[in-house]
Order: C-alpha cells, then structure tokens, then sequence
C-alpha cells in the first residue's frame, strides 16, 4: 500500500487544525462538545485532553468504557507529547517504513502505535496540550477527533482519511 497520501492527509489535518489560543474554559468547551457528540453519536468513547506536562484537564468515560480505555489514551498521549505529530500520523509513517516503535527508541508498554491522540498546537507557539480518546477503530477514534476539533475551531473542509482503509 502507498502511505504517502494518507500521511498527506493527516499531515494537512494537523497544519489546518492549529488554535489561536488554549485556555482551561477551551479546554472544558472542547471536552463538552466531544462528550455531547460521542452521546449524541451513541459512541462508547473515553475522551482525554492533557497538557503537555502530563496534566489531566478533562476526561469523559461513558458506561462500557473501563481502565483498560485510559491505559490506550495516556499510551496515544504518550506518542504525540514526544513526537509532537497525532499518533495516526506517527502510526502511518511506521508502516510505511516497515518500523515498529522499538525502531523509534519507544516501548510498547508506553506507547501506542494507533490512531486515537491529537496534538493541539497554538499556531505561534507550537504544542501545548493533547486530546485523546479511545473506544473506536483507530481510524474511527481519529477521525472523531478531527471532526471534533474543526467543529469547535470552526474551520470547514478538513480532509478526512477514508474510514474504509486498512491498517
């Protein structure tokens, strides 16, 4: 499979979707769209948005999530605090290199190579906090994401990457 238009795809999505600004009130209007979204949608999602030094600002679990469904967002988490890139994007770059995160000096104990975390980047100042989420596909988890982001940034036409393909 050619990864270079999916990478594109989530590369795009990551430039697009940068914020002017990232304060506690964003953090709780965000965390409450997302929340009233995967209800409004049915979704079984546990959502996470933390700072970069590992602080918790918000999380959401829903019944039928457990700790099992905080361990994949502290380890997608994990993934884009060090790279500074969403862990689909990450997760896509390795499978086209044929790399497993131990290429990467990370440990799977740690880290998640899945779709599922976003960095939430100021556009003048770089990234300043992660918002995770798990209960879906990797796929589905990030595409989630994305369209839980453009909607409170309110920016129209992000690119999505098909919920059809394989990985």
């Amino acid at each position: 499979m050619n990864y270079d238009k999916f990478i594109a795809l989530a590369q795009k999505q990551e430039e697009l979707l940068q914020f002017p600004s990232f304060s506690r009130q964003d953090v709780w209007d965000l965390g409450s769209l997302m929340a009233s979204m995967a209800l409004e949608k049915k979704l079984g999602l546990s959502i996470s948005i933390r700072s970069i030094s590992g602080l918790v600002l918000f999380q959401y679990f829903p019944p039928g999530t457990n700790l099992n469904h905080e361990s994949w967002m502290t380890r997608k988490y994990n993934v884009v605090r060090d790279l500074e890139i969403s862990s689909l994007l990450n997760y896509l770059r390795l499978l086209k290199g044929k790399h497993v995160l131990q290429d990467q000096g990370l440990d799977p104990k740690f880290y998640a190579p899945s779709g599922g975390a976003f960095p939430i980047k100021l556009k003048d100042s770089g990234l300043v906090a992660v918002v995770a989420d798990s209960g879906l596909h990797q796929l589905e988890d990030h595409d989630f994401l994305v369209e839980s982001i453009s909607r409170f940034l309110h920016i129209a036409d992000v690119p999505r990457i098909p919920l059809k393909l394989k990985l």
